[in-house]
């Protein structure tokens, strides 16, 4: 191996470790409107949590598999799913359920080519008990009905939208959750997007 070759070889071999070091320092996940993750995600869905197990040796690498009973479907899910997997570190935006107590969750997650439903932190994923009766109503009622808005988050002031077909979502500059706990954003008769709560926008057609 040539002196270029070798120094090429250290180079990237740096590189490589410096990118899964700067990797696994933290999850990171843009902030979103829960109804937003409604929209993008593959399956929603309520379930019990049963069981845990660690798939692999490799820390790096290794996934963990929960075992769920499913108590209600919102989203996606037209066959049994009796587990869900998720990364083993939180570094990599693994989520770490509670399996003792029967405890309820609600899991919004992506289908694997193989058909396993993957979860990560960057989903909308929480005890069933701590959502809103707005987030409930909106997840059987509302959340759908409302995937043709676009959700436009706002980080900073000022904030604007650029059509009548977008929400602006708050909550960020506000320093509550106010919106993502109690208002959905729904298409009116005339096509435009506004917050409502309690799903009161009127029907389309």
């Amino acid at each position: 191996m040539t002196l270029m070759m070798k120094s090429c070889f250290v180079s990237l071999t740096i590189l490589f470790l410096w990118r899964v070091e700067d990797g696994a320092e933290a999850c990171s996940c843009f902030p979103k409107h829960p109804q937003k993750i409604f929209c993008e995600s593959d399956v929603v869905f309520r379930a019990i949590v049963i069981g845990r197990q660690e798939i692999g040796i490799d820390p790096m690498i290794k996934t963990v598999k929960y075992d769920v009973k499913v108590t209600q479907v919102f989203k996606g899910l037209t066959g049994n799913i009796d587990a869900v997997y998720t990364p083993y570190h939180s570094a990599t935006c693994g989520v770490t359920l509670d399996t003792d107590g029967g405890k309820q969750y609600l899991i919004t997650g992506r289908l694997g080519d193989d058909g396993k439903v993957q979860i990560s932190l960057c989903d909308f994923i929480g005890l069933w008990d701590d959502l809103s009766a707005a987030q409930r109503l909106n997840l059987v009622q509302c959340y759908e009905r409302g995937c043709g808005c676009t959700i436009t988050p706002c980080l900073s002031l000022p904030c604007m939208i650029s059509s009548t077909t977008e929400c602006l979502w708050t909550d960020r500059v506000t320093g509550d959750t106010a919106q993502a706990k109690n208002y959905a954003c729904l298409k009116s008769r005339d096509g435009s997007c506004s917050w409502y709560r309690g799903c009161t926008a009127p029907q389309l057609g």
